[in-house]
């Protein structure tokens, strides 16, 4: 009984932090089932993918993937390359997730950009435990992705509409986040970076296989740049999430 209040005294102060990113996570994820429909997959697989992968980003391009030939290692490299940020997400979090058992195997499995950015920053309240605290935020906003996830796909089968130009979401939304970010930094050296190599491979790799060239290229750039980029891109998470 103690650990049910213990859970639901956690839950009521995770799930305010987490409000701003249902309505997000919902339009995103709505918009990722009916592509997902419309691209020829039944219903459940957003619904399954959006539980096992839980990558919003990585998701929509799964889809252009599947329907294309058969390339494990560039797959595996493009998954590694778009995902990398967790690495140094893994790497800042390490304290904060050390001694919580079972709930640090999800809390790793499930951190998302919105997940880091509450529970990086958050205050949390002196008599609310801090790993049910996080569990909870990491939980809803997963719970926010499959179900704006579900309800696309089984809405893409029902409703028929034109749907052409709706691939362009996943452009669209990365460049939403790259405005975002870009707005929110101080220092832009990283953003700068990005451009200039992913344009360097554009040129030298041509516009079928440049992306992977890129991701290694910034992966690498930042790897070096990380110390005197360490903290502006702190100050950028505290601010954004501040706001």
């Amino acid at each position: 009984m103690q650990t049910f209040s213990v859970q639901k005294k956690a839950f009521r102060a995770a799930f305010p932090h987490t409000i701003p990113i249902l309505a997000g996570f919902w339009f995103l994820g709505l918009t990722y089932g009916i592509y997902m429909n419309v691209s020829g997959f039944r219903f459940w697989y957003p619904m399954l993918m959006s539980v096992t992968i839980f990558a919003g980003s990585m998701e929509f391009v799964t889809v252009s993937l599947l329907l294309g030939g058969f390339h494990p290692l560039q797959a595996f490299l493009m998954t590694l390359m778009i995902n990398a940020r967790h690495l140094f997400y893994g790497i800042s979090m390490l304290d904060k997730y050390r001694g919580l058992g079972w709930k640090t195997f999800y809390l790793i499995f499930g951190m998302c950009d919105e997940s880091f950015s509450i529970n990086y920053t958050a205050d949390i309240p002196d008599d609310v435990d801090r790993g049910w605290f996080m569990f909870f935020v990491t939980l809803l906003n997963h719970f926010y992705w499959f179900s704006g996830a579900a309800l696309g796909g089984v809405f893409g089968s029902l409703i028929h509409f034109d749907t052409e130009g709706l691939d362009f979401v996943m452009t669209a939304m990365f460049v939403v986040i790259f405005l975002d970010q870009w707005r929110k930094e101080k220092n832009h050296l990283s953003a700068l970076a990005g451009i200039g190599i992913s344009l360097l491979c554009l040129i030298l790799f041509g516009a079928d296989d440049f992306i992977v060239p890129a991701m290694i290229g910034i992966l690498g750039v930042l790897t070096l740049l990380r110390k005197p980029l360490e903290p502006a891109i702190t100050s950028s998470v505290k601010g954004g999430f501040e706001k």
